[in-house]
């Protein structure tokens, strides 16, 4: 049996290289001239070798004729280009690989997330933590886990699946929510928080969050830099005021921006002075005909259906029998959702508006920045007066 084994495998090799040999000389690329003759006698003695099926002459002359093939036959060399397109091809795929299932770059076009990301940082993301999921669309292969309290993620938003938004997740799957005073509740329990930072004097913010000049916003005093919406002919950067908190959700320490309005409230909600809760901040508001969802959102921008399951409102405390900052009205997230709110609490558009994210929407855990430009538009690769060279490397809290 090893030497049928064997033969099968010399006759192979041997017509392999008769073939090889054959082409060459056809193509007149063997030189010099005696060699030529030399290839092709014993060319001729392994192919009459095969024929008669004597492979013991077969194997007398085998060696010779790769050594022939070898020194005559010359093979042409791979292009540079050639080797540049097969180089550059292998480091798309892999590039691509990686960022279908691992990690992918994301760029933060809003103020939404400040302080924690700024406009204009550039993030990586982890997306292999939550499971590996079908590039462009929202069935996973498999799930490690989903997200827990406290990550900021990145996911398809809900109400328009061409758009991605970045959030930090607040509460999960049966938790309820409730945000009163600015002082938000997760399962009835206030979420820790310190103030760290008071915004600019009351006379130029009246307690609002609104555009100011360098001048208005002293050291020591909150103020961040904005963009102007895009319709606004003044369009540019503008300093707004705020308020800097520390929040702690499940472990997970952070900051978070409020209007430059909350240090007064909360001394007036901790003399028990404060008449009236926030406006629309509070949340669930009483005047919402239900549960917040994409058909609630004002910007939606699909009319295809939407896979989002609406969360239920839950009244604890009859209005006329709260007080404004009381718990009295929550918000029960649906299962296989999280609900996801911005660190800019003033400035956010998030669940409190459109509802909770659906798990199979949600790409993956933001990790660190790897670029920051205050340039948005990077119009000016080689300018690195914009870059800013302190966020780069850091970690996302």
């Amino acid at each position: 049996m090893r030497a049928a084994a064997l033969n099968r495998h010399v006759r192979k090799e041997a017509r392999g290289l008769v073939r090889e040999a054959r082409t060459a000389l056809a193509q007149k690329r063997a030189q010099p001239k005696p060699k030529i003759a030399e290839l092709e006698t014993v060319a001729g003695e392994v192919a009459k070798g095969l024929t008669a099926r004597d492979f013991a002459q077969v194997r007398r002359y085998l060696p010779l004729l790769d050594a022939l093939v070898d020194e005559l036959v010359k093979r042409p060399p791979k292009s540079t280009i050639l080797d540049y397109i097969e180089s550059v091809g292998a480091a798309v795929l892999i590039a691509l690989a990686l960022r279908a299932g691992l990690i992918e770059a994301f760029k933060i076009p809003s103020s939404s997330m400040y302080p924690t990301l700024e406009i204009g940082d550039h993030i990586f993301v982890n997306k292999f933590i939550y499971g590996v999921r079908i590039p462009y669309t929202t069935t996973k292969l498999f799930e490690l886990r989903g997200p827990h309290r406290g990550e900021v993620i990145v996911f398809i938003y809900p109400c328009d699946p061409d758009r991605d938004y970045i959030k930090r997740v607040v509460a999960v799957a049966g938790d309820t929510v409730e945000v009163r005073c600015n002082v938000l509740y997760v399962n009835g329990v206030a979420v820790p928080s310190k103030q760290l930072m008071p915004g600019p004097p009351e006379e130029l913010t009246h307690g609002k969050t609104q555009d100011l000049t360098a001048a208005q916003c002293p050291a020591g005093a909150c103020c961040y830099d904005d963009l102007r919406d895009e319709n606004n002919p003044d369009k540019g950067w503008t300093k707004k005021s705020c308020s800097l908190y520390q929040e702690t959700v499940a472990g997970h320490s952070y900051e978070i921006y409020e209007d430059a309005g909350r240090p007064a409230r909360d001394a007036l909600m901790a003399q028990g002075k404060l008449e009236h809760g926030d406006g629309i901040k509070d949340f669930p508001d009483r005047s919402m005909s239900g549960p917040p969802s994409c058909a609630t959102a004002k910007d939606v921008g699909t009319l295809e259906p939407v896979h989002q399951v609406l969360g239920t409102l839950v009244e604890t405390k009859k209005e006329d029998h709260a007080s404004a900052c009381e718990q009295q009205l929550h918000y029960v997230v649906p299962e296989g959702h999280v609900f996801a709110m911005g660190d800019n609490r003033s400035n956010s558009n998030d669940s409190r508006f459109w509802g909770s994210v659906p798990i199979d929407n949600v790409k993956g855990k933001a990790l660190f920045i790897w670029l920051s430009y205050k340039d948005y538009e990077l119009k000016r690769f080689w300018d690195f007066s914009g870059l800013r060279w302190s966020r780069i490397g850091d970690i996302v809290p």
